[in-house]
């Protein structure tokens, strides 16, 4: 195909030099596949690297400590990718000898790897003629051919998947794929695409009927939930008290502080209340800060107190030992923020 064939030239001009393209190992290709998902490439380059240095090969990584992989991971967001990480690494080195299933039907099988994921290890591993789809590939589809089937409706993505597959160039599907998913990324952009030096204008059509800016058509995203979270800085005598979420919901298997969550927004007075209800304090707690964290679907009001009280069926950890555990991103920016480090034994907090 004529557009698809000038799009992979375009990539062999273009291509960004990323670490992951220069090699055929699954396990890299799969690494890096799994922190770039719902992530940018340059949010997510720093961590991938900074995870190969940890674990160079997925046998370091079966064998690693959980919390470990999870204060690596803090920051990145979406942390059931981490735990599915860790699964996924334990299946292949101690079920498969180390070895990577080549076939898309048998990666699609493991903890975390889904259809676009099983296509790009697939065929940037293993020249598996699988086409990926990504929201790239999504977009350079419907302004080419003009289609406004919504890309994120179930007939979307069938349609979709299946012209991906009619355009892939089954003889060198890797470089095939990797140069759609790159055109879209660094040309054929979300926003203001600069059509007037795309190689693949005169055939766009899109371009050629003025509806660039209108495509690909998406079906609104649901509202976001708002959730108020109040969290308790509990330091005594050089520790403070921490616990593990283990529920699933946001942020599973990492550390926060006693919480006070409520349905809606809450008065100081009440929260304070509350604190000293729920956590048995002698005296109400000091407000320090207030944040807004946004996810997926999700915003989060956060607000932030303190106590110089112990804090029953929680665990206390010495003050230096933060910096080595997990937090979620808006807690670990908290710590490093708002706390006076060099006055922690003192319980000092910065407001």
């Amino acid at each position: 195909m004529e557009v698809a064939k000038r799009i992979r030239e375009w990539y062999n001009e273009n291509k960004r030099d990323l670490p992951w393209r220069k090699t055929k190992d699954p396990y890299i290709i799969w690494l890096s596949e799994i922190i770039l998902q719902q992530t940018r490439v340059n949010q997510g380059l720093p961590y991938f690297q900074k995870f190969i240095r940890h674990f160079p090969d997925v046998k370091s990584l079966a064998v690693a400590e959980k919390e470990v992989i999870f204060k690596l991971w803090q920051g990145l967001g979406y942390y059931r990718r981490a735990e599915n990480l860790h699964k996924t690494a334990r299946i292949i080195a101690f079920e498969r000898n180390g070895k990577f299933p080549e076939r898309y039907e048998e990666l699609l099988k493991l903890p975390g790897i889904g259809p676009y994921t099983a296509a790009a290890i697939a065929s940037f591993a293993f020249e598996k003629p699988v086409a990926v789809v990504d929201g790239n590939v999504y977009r350079v589809l419907a302004r080419i051919t003009g289609n406004n089937t919504p890309v994120n409706s179930p007939e979307g993505q069938k349609i979709f998947k299946h012209l991906a597959q009619d355009w892939l160039d089954k003889n060198h599907p890797s470089l095939h794929n990797q140069a759609m998913m790159e055109f879209g990324a660094l040309q054929c952009t979300p926003l203001s695409p600069d059509c007037g030096n795309c190689p693949v204008a005169s055939q766009c059509t899109a371009f050629l009927t003025g509806q660039v800016e209108n495509l690909p058509v998406k079906i609104p995203a649901k509202k976001s939930k708002k959730r108020f979270l109040n969290y308790l800085l509990a330091i005594h005598q050089g520790e403070i008290y921490v616990s593990l979420r283990e529920k699933k919901d946001i942020w599973r298997h990492l550390y926060e502080f006693p919480l006070i969550e409520t349905p809606r927004k809450t008065s100081r007075e009440k929260i304070k209340s509350l604190f000293r209800e729920k956590y048995q304090l002698n005296h109400p707690p000091e407000f320090v800060y207030a944040t807004k964290h946004i996810l997926t679907h999700r915003i989060l009001h956060i607000g932030f107190w303190k106590t110089g009280e112990p804090v029953a069926n929680f665990t206390s950890v010495p003050l230096h030992k933060l910096k080595n555990m997990g937090f979620p991103k808006p807690l670990a920016d908290f710590l490093e923020k708002q706390i006076n480090i060099n006055n922690f034994e003192h319980g000092e907090i910065k407001k």
